[in-house]
């Protein structure tokens, strides 16, 4: 069953909705001149769905993305030393060579965001603005955590520890003295592009650096509306070629 498993070299990403993913066209390029190798798109209804898809597919690694980030953590076997800080998993590498299969949990976002943004910062870009709450967002954390720039969540959630403001709470003053502005949260995402985060762009200023992890569309209407007022934006492009290599190494390693 191992040598059948590891001749299949069967590897995928799973989440919810997958037609945006630029995951696959990545590895399908990469894989083109490596026969046997495949990548496939799984959308689970539920992340309870991840053990039959183990048993039944036996990839031998998956991506993760919304809105499993953090509930596929209590199917792991083993957390990387970042992916347990971060608390979030974005890359599972699987094992068969025991009675069962043994999950390793990844986080290669914080490599993808860190080495993507590194290049944007200025000094003054000391203060930050997380929007959104979710998986990608503790990775944003933790590299902002190791860069100490101090920082802010915004959610529609519940306001809690003075970290965490709603949308509605963040004002002109907040926005002008945070002159690095994250979105981790899917608005604005194909297809639905005509939406993005409100907040006010009149204390937006050309200091104002914005990055947008979203991909598809290339430019947000987040960005497109920073932009505008002169700010410094950035997709989540050259960041998820970043952590897709980074998972590719942690595969093949």
């Amino acid at each position: 069953m191992n040598d059948f498993i590891n001749a299949m070299k069967r590897y995928g990403l799973i989440g919810k909705t997958l037609s945006h993913s630029f995951s696959k066209r990545y590895f399908d390029a990469y894989f083109k001149d490596k026969p046997g190798y495949s990548y496939d798109l799984y959308e689970l209804e539920s992340i309870d769905m991840l053990t039959q898809l183990v048993s039944s597919k036996h990839p031998l690694g998956l991506n993760v993305t919304i809105p499993y980030k953090q509930s596929i953590l209590s199917f792991l076997d083993e957390l990387s030393e970042e992916a347990k800080t971060v608390g979030a998993v974005n890359v599972v590498k699987l094992d068969y060579n025991s009675d069962a299969p043994v999950l390793k949990g990844y986080n290669t976002d914080v490599y993808g965001f860190e080495n993507s943004l590194l290049p944007l910062l200025q000094s003054y870009h000391d203060s930050a603005i997380i929007l959104g709450t979710g998986g990608a967002s503790k990775a944003v954390a933790y590299v902002l955590d190791r860069l100490n720039i101090d920082y802010l969540f915004v959610s529609r959630e519940k306001e809690k520890d003075g970290k965490v403001i709603n949308f509605q709470h963040l004002s002109s003053e907040i926005i002008s003295s945070h002159l690095l502005i994250i979105n981790t949260t899917p608005v604005g995402m194909y297809p639905n592009t005509a939406t993005y985060p409100q907040l006010n762009f009149e204390a937006i200023t050309s200091k104002h650096l914005f990055y947008d992890l979203i991909y598809n569309p290339p430019k947000t209407m987040l960005l497109k509306e920073a932009e505008r007022r002169g700010a410094i934006i950035k997709n989540g492009m050259d960041m998820l070629i970043m952590q897709a290599k980074k998972s590719w190494e942690i595969w093949y390693d």
